[in-house]
C-alpha cells in the first residue's frame, strides 16, 4: 500500500469518526435545548431591539422596552436552567477542540486542546443575566445594554455551533446569519465576559 492510498484511507476514517462525533453532539444539545424556548426568545429580543432603536416616538419606544424587559427576564431564567442542567452531563460528553480544525477524540488524546462546554454555558448564563436591562435606565443606557446583550447572545450561539461542528464552522455561520465576524462579537461583549471566555477557550488577546 503506497503512502497516498494510506493517507486517503486515514483521512476518510477521521472524517467519518468526526461526523459521528458531531452528530452525537448535535443530538445531545438539541435534546437539552428542546425543553426550553431559548432560540425563540433570542429571536424575539434581537428583532425587538431593532424595533426599539428604530422607533421615533418616545412613548412607543418606552412601551417596546418594557415588553423586551419581560422577554429578557424569561430568557435569563430559561438559559440559567439550561446551563445548570447541561452542567450535570458527564465531562467526556461536553468537551470540544479549541483548534480551528475539527478532529475526533480530542478529549482523549489532546485534553489540553479542548474546552469544557459546560463551563462555557455557565459563563454565557452569567453574561446574559448581567446584560439584561435594569430599572432606572434611560433610553441611551437601554440602547447600550441592548447592543451588549445582542453580542452576548451571538457569542453563546457561536459556542453552540462550535460544540456541534467546529470553531471555524461556527464563525462562518455567525457571518452568514448575522453578517458579523467572530472577532467583532468578542470585542462587543462585556469586558468581563471577553476575559473569562478567552481564558476558557485558550484564546490569546
Amino acid at each position: 500500500m503506497d503512502f497516498l492510498t494510506l493517507l486517503i484511507i486515514l483521512t476518510s476514517v477521521l472524517y467519518l469518526l468526526k461526523k459521528q462525533e458531531q452528530r452525537r453532539n448535535t443530538q445531545l444539545l438539541a435534546q437539552q435545548l428542546g425543553r426550553f424556548q431559548i432560540e425563540k426568545l433570542m429571536g424575539s429580543l434581537m428583532e425587538g431591539y431593532l424595533r426599539a432603536v428604530g422607533e421615533q416616538d418616545l412613548q412607543r419606544r418606552a412601551q417596546v422596552w418594557t415588553v423586551l424587559e419581560n422577554t429578557e427576564s424569561s430568557l435569563v431564567s430559561q438559559f440559567q436552567r439550561f446551563a445548570d442542567e447541561f452542567a450535570q452531563l458527564p465531562p467526556e460528553q461536553t468537551r470540544v477542540s479549541t483548534l480551528p480544525l475539527a478532529l475526533p477524540y480530542m478529549d482523549k488524546f489532546f485534553p489540553a486542546a479542548t474546552m469544557d462546554v459546560r463551563a462555557a454555558m455557565q459563563l454565557h448564563a452569567k453574561a446574559v443575566a448581567a446584560a439584561a436591562m435594569r430599572d432606572g435606565m434611560d433610553d441611551e443606557e437601554r440602547k447600550r445594554q441592548a447592543f451588549t446583550m445582542t453580542a452576548e447572545l451571538m457569542l453563546m450561539q457561536h459556542t453552540c455551533h462550535w460544540f456541534c461542528k467546529s470553531r471555524t464552522v461556527a464563525s462562518m455561520r455567525l457571518i452568514a446569519r448575522h453578517k458579523t465576524s467572530y472577532e467583532q462579537v468578542l470585542q462587543s461583549v462585556a469586558a468581563n465576559t471577553r476575559q473569562a471566555y478567552q481564558q476558557l477557550a485558550g484564546i490569546r488577546s
